[in-house]
């Protein structure tokens, strides 16, 4: 982030890159910074109440994390829905809270998703898991396409 003007879209990988696959989100962060210019990207440990005014200069938001969820395809993408305020004296924040406590505060109500990537093994390690690995490639490629339909101002897919 910079003193810039924030640009049309903004990309939160929540993680711990120490934590083995727990660092996919900021793994995928690290792949697309080098293509896209016009974009935003943000690194986060969780996210916290104040990241709701962050979102409110933004009119697109992608939240990417790990999930230790099963899907088929090895990831997720669904568009993020406010969850009237579910958890917001939790230490741990979901997406869904911080878009609730946006839509309250600042009512720019940004289209905002998810997108979960399964990763296998959360000890301490930098080293991502090889399924992990494979998810998060095949993710990055669906993601890639959504970023540029996002950026010509086209509706993205969902999963």
């Amino acid at each position: 982030m910079s003193n810039e003007e924030p640009k049309d879209l903004l990309i939160i990988g929540i993680g711990n890159s120490g934590r083995s696959d727990d660092g996919l989100g900021w793994l995928m962060l690290d792949a697309l910074r080098k293509q896209f210019n016009g974009v935003d990207f943000l690194y986060r440990y969780q996210l916290q109440i104040e990241d709701a005014e962050l979102l409110s200069h933004y009119p697109t938001v992608i939240f990417v994390d790990a999930t230790k969820e099963p899907m088929k395809n090895g990831f997720f993408f669904k568009p993020c829905h406010p969850n009237n305020g579910l958890g917001l004296t939790s230490h741990m924040l979901e997406p869904e809270t911080i878009l609730w406590l946006e839509n309250q505060l600042y009512e720019t109500k940004p289209a905002t998703f998810v997108l979960g990537i399964e990763g296998k093994k959360w000890g301490l390690s930098p080293e991502p898991s090889e399924i992990g690995l494979s998810n998060l490639s095949m993710a990055r490629d669906f993601l890639e396409k959504n970023i540029n339909l996002i950026l010509a101002r086209k509706t993205p897919c969902i999963l």
